[in-house]
């Protein structure tokens, strides 16, 4: 991702794919469309199988985001969210969202640097 759009960061490339937001909560002024054109270019480059966010330290996420989140499964790539918010969560039950995609909670350790 470049400066410009750097809403995601990748953590590992391959057949599974993992981003974050790197514990930074999500605007509302997100430009998905960039966000999505981003993420289609990495999913191509990689030959991603699925796609795993990493939402350890967000609080929330805009509807456009969620939305994209359910789009990226039209290109036949598995999504996975891990450690969502119980906010997140929520809204993921709500929206039945948690039923196509799969929720894992999972220890982060904590860096040295972080403590």
């Amino acid at each position: 991702m470049n400066e410009e759009t750097a809403i995601l960061e990748v953590y590992s490339v391959g057949p599974t794919t993992v981003v974050g937001f790197g514990g930074r909560d999500v605007l509302d002024t997100v430009n998905v469309a960039v966000c999505r054109d981003e993420i289609l270019k990495l999913i191509e480059n990689v030959n991603c199988e699925v796609l795993a966010f990493d939402l350890t330290g967000v609080k929330l996420l805009p509807s456009g985001l969620l939305g994209l989140l359910a789009s990226i499964m039209k290109q036949n790539v598995a999504v996975h969210l891990y450690n969502p918010s119980p906010d997140i969560s929520e809204v993921l039950e709500t929206t039945k969202l948690n039923t196509i995609m799969e929720v894992y909670f999972v220890d982060v350790p904590i860096l040295e640097n972080e403590s």
